[in-house]
């Protein structure tokens, strides 16, 4: 059977996988999902889908992104594979130097000094002006209606929604500096001192603006217009480092996806400074081993130990390329992987970095029926981000400055102009030279193991979409530490235990990430995707 036409789910939730053939657009917001097949069915195709599910999100899931956000993404356009980075590096001034001028000996993941130039806007206007069908405005047209007329929550937004409105509160509480910047974050995302409830309708005026203005300059206003200035404005007044300067030199990047081959399939994920070569490194470690069972000792345990080595090596090696001593192909080099796996047996071990031969966040994913597929992941990191919220614009800034390391020997060490570690990947499958299509499992650094886990499910388990997305997940924290959804058995746990992993149970199911998966039958040219359960989100289809 291929991976295409798998029809196995033992996990059954609350939702079957969706079936199509004129296109299919899959994220984490029924809304922004609804937005995206509208822009399908308008004439539209999965790029201009993809860039308008995005906008609509950075107004339906705030929790996750925002305008302010990082992107990257994979396009399959015509049967040729493109990547874009969409990472915004540090601000020309940031040092660790200035950093210890402020009193800071590690850097905070709130207020100004986290801050990294957003790339999401032009990210959405790069992928608009390479391959949309219709233009920035008609794209985003559908975010700046939410905004401006609202929408009613669903239940998990609502909750991760007041959860941060909590913790932000804590902290302003006992930073009278983040107290000031956090009185805009609480007049848009909690008007009248609460946060919107499930059902209750949430509008931002401000949010609408702001899209316009993106719209009507092709993101230009943000990096060297209106919205620039005031961005910096804030900046400057807060003492933050970003500058109007920095704003202006940003561009996106396109890069070349790197991948390995798993047991026959092609995985594909950008290369660094994003963290996919962890699910490279780790299928091509297992790539040797052949599966009989998803709740096996045997499958989870060499998982795990794959993962810890791979991680290993990325905290190691990975950083900004520019700053990277290692070139990125010989973690996933044969001869390498070869070495690695190795060193797995039959008990948990530490994880260690190898000896390479010198030499929050939301997902989605879109299809067309000319067979052109988009695999996008948006994130302002740690929830709403930063808690900055520029006045008057509803941009909420990222703070994926605090992966820098303050390691000097470290690729990630910090410094200006530099991107960190990113946690966001996007993914794509093929087989045999033709396009499957892009999955994506969003989560900060759950982000690879749950692409692992859910590709293993389809490839060596036989499940369709949505049981490859509904199966019990864990999560490796570091040392020998497991965290297991509560799904899996006892007997299964006891095993690992016996096996030398520490596992404990995490009752909260956001913690091991929430995916998206759309197949293509390369033969019927059909579509079927699945959506995670775990979340608001949804398979909109026609």
């Amino acid at each position: 059977m291929s991976i295409y036409t798998n029809q196995f789910n033992p996990y059954m939730r609350s939702r079957k996988p969706v079936y199509a053939k004129n296109g299919m657009v899959a994220t984490s917001t029924t809304a922004a999902a609804q937005a995206g097949l509208a822009i399908l069915k308008q004439g539209g195709n999965a790029i201009d889908a993809a860039v308008a599910t995005a906008a609509c999100q950075t107004v339906t899931e705030p929790t996750s992104n925002g305008i302010g956000a990082d992107a990257f993404a994979i396009i399959n356009f015509h049967g040729k594979l493109y990547g874009l980075n969409g990472s915004g590096p540090s601000p020309k001034s940031l040092s660790l130097d200035a950093l210890l001028a402020q009193g800071n000996h590690t850097i905070p993941n709130l207020g100004w000094d986290p801050v990294d130039i957003p790339g999401a806007p032009a990210t959405w206007a790069a992928l608009v002006q390479k391959f949309g069908k219709l233009s920035l405005s008609e794209d985003l047209a559908p975010a700046i209606d939410y905004a401006e007329h609202g929408y009613a929550l669903p239940q998990v937004l609502a909750r991760y929604w007041h959860r941060a409105y909590e913790i932000y509160q804590k902290h302003a509480a006992a930073s009278p500096s983040f107290a000031s910047l956090f009185s805009e974050w609480e007049r848009v995302f909690a008007p009248n001192g609460y946060t919107p409830a499930a059902g209750e309708c949430w509008s931002s005026p401000d949010h609408a603006r702001t899209l316009k203005e993106i719209a009507e300059t092709n993101a230009e206003s943000f990096y060297r217009g209106c919205l620039a200035e005031k961005i910096a404005a804030a900046s400057q007044k807060a003492g933050g480092f970003l500058s109007l300067e920095d704003l202006a030199a940003y561009q996106p990047e396109w890069v070349d996806p790197i991948s390995v081959n798993y047991h026959g399939y092609d995985v594909f994920e950008l290369p660094p400074n994003g963290q996919g070569i962890v699910a490279l490194e780790a299928l091509g470690i297992l790539d040797a081993f052949q599966f009989a069972a998803h709740d096996s000792v045997d499958t989870l345990h060499k998982q795990i130990e794959a993962i810890k080595l791979a991680f290993s090596d990325l905290f190691q090696f990975v950083g900004d390329p520019k700053a990277m001593t290692l070139p990125v192909v010989r973690l996933i080099s044969q001869s390498y992987l070869a070495k690695r796996r190795q060193t797995i047996t039959d008990t948990a071990a530490l994880p260690e970095a190898g000896s390479p031969d010198s030499g929050g966040t939301v997902y989605l994913c879109t299809a067309d029926s000319e067979g052109n597929m988009v695999s996008y992941i948006q994130s302002n990191y740690m929830g709403f981000g930063s808690g900055v919220v520029i006045p008057g614009t509803g941009i909420a800034m990222n703070d994926r400055g605090c992966n820098f390391s303050l390691n000097p020997q470290s690729a990630d060490f910090i410094g200006g102009q530099k991107r960190p570690l990113n946690t966001i990947i996007p993914g794509f499958l093929a087989k045999d030279g033709q396009a499957i299509g892009p999955f994506g499992v969003m989560g900060g650094f759950m982000q690879p193991q749950g692409h692992v886990q859910a590709l293993m499910n389809c490839i060596d388990f036989g499940m369709d979409p949505q049981g490859a997305l509904d199966a019990p997940r864990w999560q490796w924290t570091g040392d020998k530490n497991v965290q297991l959804e509560r799904t899996f058995s006892d007997a299964l746990i006891q095993q690992l235990i016996a096996a030398g992993h520490h596992i404990t149970i995490n009752p909260e199911a956001n913690s091991f990430g929430r995916g998206q998966i759309i197949w293509r039958n390369p033969q019927t040219g059909t579509y079927v995707g699945g959506s995670d359960s775990r979340t608001d989100g949804a398979v909109a289809a026609w």
